[in-house]
Order: C-alpha cells, then structure tokens, then sequence
C-alpha cells in the first residue's frame, strides 16, 4: 500500500521581523494527494541544495510562495502510478528541476520557472514522497548513487547548456571557468574536459583551486589577487594558445579582464551575477568580434542529452556534504551561507522515515 502521509520541508513567514529578511523553514507532514493522469509517485531518497534556496529565504528569488515545499533537486524510486501497468514502477529516477521549456534551443517555449519554493509548479523534493508527472523524471544512470544524481539536475542542465549549446566547446579548446567549487562550475569542468578541452579555472579558495587541479584543471588563480589576468596571459603565452571561451558567474568586470585574452570571435558565457548584475562590454570586445551570451538552466531535450553524456562518460557530479535526514536541513543552509563546500551539499533521506501507511 502506499503511503498516505510525507513530511515536507516547507517555506514560513519568519515568525520575527528580520532585516534583512530571512524566511524560516519547516518541517510538516503532509497529505499525498491521490494519482491522476500521467501521475507517479516517486519516494525521495536525496535531495540537493541550491543557491536559489537561500535566496528564496532571503526573499530574493521571483514569485516565491510561502507554505511551499522547498527544493528543485531530487532523486529517489517511482512506486506508484496512475497507470496499472506502468513500467517507471521500482525504477529509479530523478526529477526535472524546471517547467516551461521542452526543447526549443533558443530558449523556453512557455513562462519558465524552476520548482521548489514557487507559487507554479507548487512541488519541491524536500520532502519524503513527491507526486510529479511521468514525463517530469528521468531514469538515473545506473553509474550514480541516489546522492550523486540528486546533485547533477540543476547544476548539470545549467552546466550544459553553458558549455555544450552557448560556448560550443570542442576538443582543443582553452576555455576558463571562473568561480570553481561551486555546483555549475564543476560540472562545466567536467563536460569540457570530457569534450576534449583544456580548463584553466579562478576561485578565491586555494584549496578549490588545488581540487580543481586534481580533476584535470590545467591550471588555477585566485582571482583575490589583483594580478590573476596577467598571471594567465603570461601562461597562455607561454603556451602560445588563447581562450576559446569564458564560462562566468560573476559578471562585473569580466570581460575587462578576459577579453584581452579571448581568440577573435571568443564567447564570453555568463550564468550568475554574483559580483554584479551588469558586464562591461565595450568597443574593443565589438570589434574584435567577443560575443556576451547568458545562459540559464536549459530544455528537458538538454536535459536528457546532457545525462546520456555523463552516462557515457561516467562522470559523477562532485558531492561535498551528505547530511543525514530532513531534519538537519538547516545543517544545509548554514554550509550554503559558508560558502566552504567545493561540490554540491546533499541531504540523504533517512530509511525509517516513512508516510503514514
């Protein structure tokens, strides 16, 4: 029989008047509504954080609903469906992290948003038991753990489309990747490499840098330092190349510091603002032809290309915290406001947390 009941992280009011604002979170337990349709039922075995979790906490992400389940990352089993004879029954999946955007490659077909936490869909994966139609799973690679596949949706359609749809990457290339030991930024490590290119990388942290270098970075630079696009000019002199393409998720200054570097034609991909919403694109970057492309998650088509090539190539996204349970989802936050972790943070549902029978 299946269960009736799940406990579901869900975003509060805050029950004090914080400046800034900060949302609470809760766990509540929850009816399952009955299965209709394309509808399954899939038991959440790991679910993964995101950035735009804190945001939505700290009331930064757009239409935000409270009362809603948290959460865009999730991957677990389908033990129940609308369908009798449905074959999803005892397979192992992971949800798809937005709506609105099938297949079209320049961009969505519908109003797209991604789930968790958001008045359209009002789904999430932080909780114990999900209902999601069929068409909204894929089937995890048989070469990834329920922790790792939670980790790779957002983070790998996003990636993705960076690398593979926007910078066009090929074998060859010199490309860089700014901010590493974030979610995106490793995955976009881990495609390009697997596409035959040469990743140089920047953080502010040594120690990424150095795990960076570890999974194949040629070489790395703490953008702290003043000096870091010179030190990568010299290097790329050296080695008489330049850049094919920068994959971005500061913004600010950027190209300033890049351009100078970037081949004629070169592709500046920006995905996050996290130093500021505005890039500086000025006459020497249009007459040397660098092209500014944003890019944002990706199509389910995307998607589903993007998980057959790390099938294929066994890359397992890069995990930094399992934590153990719904319950130490503040444990969650906390290391997301740290900014510490080099990979994604992961909670594993606990095995004796069941939905009433």
């Amino acid at each position: 029989m299946a269960p009736t009941t799940t406990r579901a992280l869900i975003l509060e009011k805050s029950a004090e008047d914080k400046s800034p604002i900060y949302h609470d979170a809760r766990i509540v337990e929850r009816p399952i509504p009955p299965l209709h349709g394309s509808q399954i039922l899939v038991q959440i075995e790991a679910a993964a954080f995101n950035h735009r979790d804190l945001w939505i906490r700290k009331n930064l992400y757009p239409g935000l609903l409270l009362g809603s389940v948290l959460g865009a990352d999730g991957a677990g089993t389908v033990i129940a469906s609308a369908r009798q004879d449905d074959e999803l029954i005892n397979k192992r999946v992971f949800l798809t992290p937005s709506r609105g955007w099938k297949s079209d490659p320049s961009g969505p077909e519908h109003e797209f948003t991604a789930i968790g936490g958001v008045k359209d869909p009002v789904i999430g994966t932080f909780c114990e038991y999900v209902v999601v139609e069929r068409e909204e799973v894929l089937e995890t690679p048989p070469h990834l753990d329920d922790e790792h596949a939670a980790a790779w949706p957002l983070a790998g359609i996003t990636a993705w489309r960076a690398v593979n749809h926007q910078a066009q990457i090929q074998q060859g290339h010199n490309i860089l990747i700014t901010g590493i030991g974030g979610g995106v930024a490793i995955v976009a490590q881990q495609l390009a490499i697997a596409l035959g290119a040469n990743v140089y990388v920047t953080s502010g942290s040594e120690d990424k840098i150095s795990k960076a270098l570890a999974m194949g970075a040629k070489a790395g630079f703490n953008y702290k330092s003043e000096t870091w696009p010179n030190d990568l000019g010299k290097l790329l002199k050296e080695q008489n190349v330049s850049l094919d393409a920068v994959i971005d998720s500061a913004g600010g200054d950027i190209l300033s510091q890049t351009s100078g570097l970037m081949k004629y034609g070169g592709k500046l991909v920006c995905y996050g603002m996290t130093v500021s919403p505005q890039i500086t694109y000025t006459i020497r970057e249009v007459l040397n032809s660098i092209e500014l492309k944003g890019t944002v998650m990706g199509s389910l088509r995307e998607l589903t290309e993007a998980t057959n090539f790390i099938a294929e190539h066994k890359i397992v996204p890069v995990v930094s915290d399992i934590l153990d349970g719904l319950d130490a989802f503040e444990e969650g936050f906390e290391a997301m406001k740290r900014a510490t972790q080099f990979g994604k943070i992961v909670i594993r549902m606990r095995k004796d947390n069941k939905g009433k029978l």
